[in-house]
C-alpha cells in the first residue's frame, strides 16, 4: 500500500505559536522550544503568534506571564498581533463549539 502524503495548503498562510503557561519563569527549555517555532514560522514565511495558557489557575504565578513576555522580548523575539490569553477566550471556544455541534461535527 502506498502511504497517503497531505500537502498542506499552499493558500493558508503559517502560523506558528508558542504557548507558555505562567506557572514561573521561562525556563531553557521552552525557550529552545520558542526559537523553533518562531524560526520555522519566519522561514515558511508566515506569522508567529503568543498565547498565553493561562487556565491552570491554581499553579499561575502572579506576576509570571508578564515576566515570560519581557523575556522573550530580552532575546529578541516579536510577535505578530497581541497576545491571545487562554482564559479570556471562553465566549469564543463556546461559539465555536456550537458551530461543529450545529453541522453536526461534534461527537456525544
Amino acid at each position: 500500500m502506498i502511504p497517503l502524503i497531505v500537502m498542506p495548503d499552499q493558500s493558508i498562510p503559517y502560523r506558528g505559536r508558542f504557548a507558555p503557561s505562567p506557572t514561573g519563569p521561562l525556563h531553557f527549555g521552552s525557550l529552545v522550544a520558542a526559537v523553533g517555532s518562531f524560526l520555522d514560522a519566519r522561514s515558511q514565511g508566515g506569522e508567529w503568534l503568543v498565547r498565553m495558557e493561562d487556565v491552570d489557575t491554581p499553579r499561575n504565578v502572579p506576576g509570571a506571564a508578564e515576566d515570560i513576555l519581557k523575556t522573550l522580548e530580552a532575546f529578541g523575539f516579536e510577535w505578530d498581533g497581541p497576545v491571545l490569553w487562554q482564559s479570556r477566550r471562553a465566549e469564543a471556544y463556546a461559539a465555536a463549539l456550537e458551530t461543529l455541534k450545529g453541522a453536526g461535527l461534534a461527537y456525544g
